[in-house]
């Protein structure tokens, strides 16, 4: 479990479709970027591509932070706090089971096929939570 964290948002972690990924540019602005990913080893997967400016900028600056969408009044939130590594030599997205099946449907639905998708979003991003605040 990740320090701070309530065990509702597990629940929240596991059913949420998209997760708000904030990296930091050179020049200090934060970067909000809605994200695909799996919650899966208590870390978070998410594919990119390699030329994206948030994988950009996680190369300069690993510390991220992650959101959920907070309910309507804002009462319900969870931001994490992580760091990034990068995984080269991990399996392709669609060759990812977890990941496939959550996905298989959107990748579709953006006009993609899973061999073009793997061929696009071909960079593995791992975050390891550091600690959560929320309601």
């Amino acid at each position: 479990m990740i320090e701070g964290m309530k065990p509702q948002f597990e629940t929240r972690l596991k059913e949420a479709y998209v997760i708000w990924l904030t990296t930091v540019r050179a020049d200090g602005m934060p970067q909000p970027t809605p994200v695909w990913f799996v919650w899966e080893n208590e870390t978070f997967l998410i594919y990119s591509m390699p030329d994206a400016q948030k994988v950009k900028n996680a190369r300069q600056n690993p510390r991220v932070a992650l959101n959920l969408n907070s309910s309507a009044d804002g009462e319900e939130y969870t931001v994490i706090h992580g760091e990034v590594t990068f995984e080269p030599d991990a399996p392709v997205p669609t060759k990812h089971a977890g990941y496939f099946a959550k996905y298989e449907k959107g990748i579709g639905d953006i006009g993609m096929t899973p061999e073009s998708f793997d061929a696009t979003f071909n960079l593995a991003m791992r975050i390891k939570p550091l600690r959560a605040r929320g309601e």
